[in-house]
């Protein structure tokens, strides 16, 4: 019972990270910016405070679906995100790869976006219940930290796949940084602007 609550912690939390978000885009522009080791530094920090967060959500899943305009906030926090990791991304678009990078940067900033991360929310507020409804995972501290460790896992597999994926693929196909950065910078905008038609649509079309 142990290993298979472990088990799905892991392949929830992997399946989770598969679509592109704030995350898995600002990793991809570690690693081509800065490399591999240093997107290695970032995704151990990350997942390190996924198992933290993961375990708070999971516990305070009742008390946090009852909160009002939550949901509202979210949207709002990943604008503000968003936009701001689009407007880093661009304007240190033509900034060439440096080898000088301390790995105490990569850490801290996996440690930060960990933190600030409000996506897990409404994930693991649908997975969790679901999960917990149908007796997958057990409400006890134990099968919630064994779970939680299992996100970690999940996540950090998840991130080490994109992160080697994107330094093949920069190698193979020998893309320029500048081009790599404009299309996350780009994405990053789409995905906020994509927030904010969201909450256009709720405030003047959606009765």
């Amino acid at each position: 019972m142990i290993f298979l609550t472990l088990l799905l912690g892991l392949i929830v939390n992997f399946i989770g990270y598969i679509p592109p978000g704030n995350i898995n885009l600002t990793l991809i522009q570690i690693t081509i910016n800065r490399g591999i080791k240093q997107a290695i530094y970032f995704i151990t920090a990350f997942s390190c405070v996924e198992f933290f967060v993961t375990l708070f959500i999971v516990n305070a899943a009742n008390w946090l679906s009852g909160q009002l305009k939550l949901t509202l906030i979210i949207d709002w926090v990943m604008i503000i995100l968003f936009t701001a990791l689009g407007m880093i991304t661009w304007l240190n678009r033509k900034k060439a790869p440096s080898a000088d990078y301390s790995k105490y940067q990569s850490i801290k900033y996996g440690i930060i976006l960990g933190f600030i991360n409000p996506m897990q929310i409404p994930f693991w507020l649908i997975c969790a219940t679901y999960l917990i409804t149908h007796g997958w995972i057990l409400t006890g501290t134990l099968p919630l930290i064994i779970f939680s460790i299992g996100s970690a896992l999940g996540s950090f597999l998840c991130l080490l796949l994109y992160a080697r994926s994107a330094n093949y693929i920069q190698t193979r196909l020998e893309l320029s940084t500048q081009f790599i950065n404009i299309c996350i910078a780009t994405l990053f905008f789409s995905f906020a602007a994509f927030h904010i038609i969201k909450q256009l649509y709720f405030v003047f079309i959606k009765i």
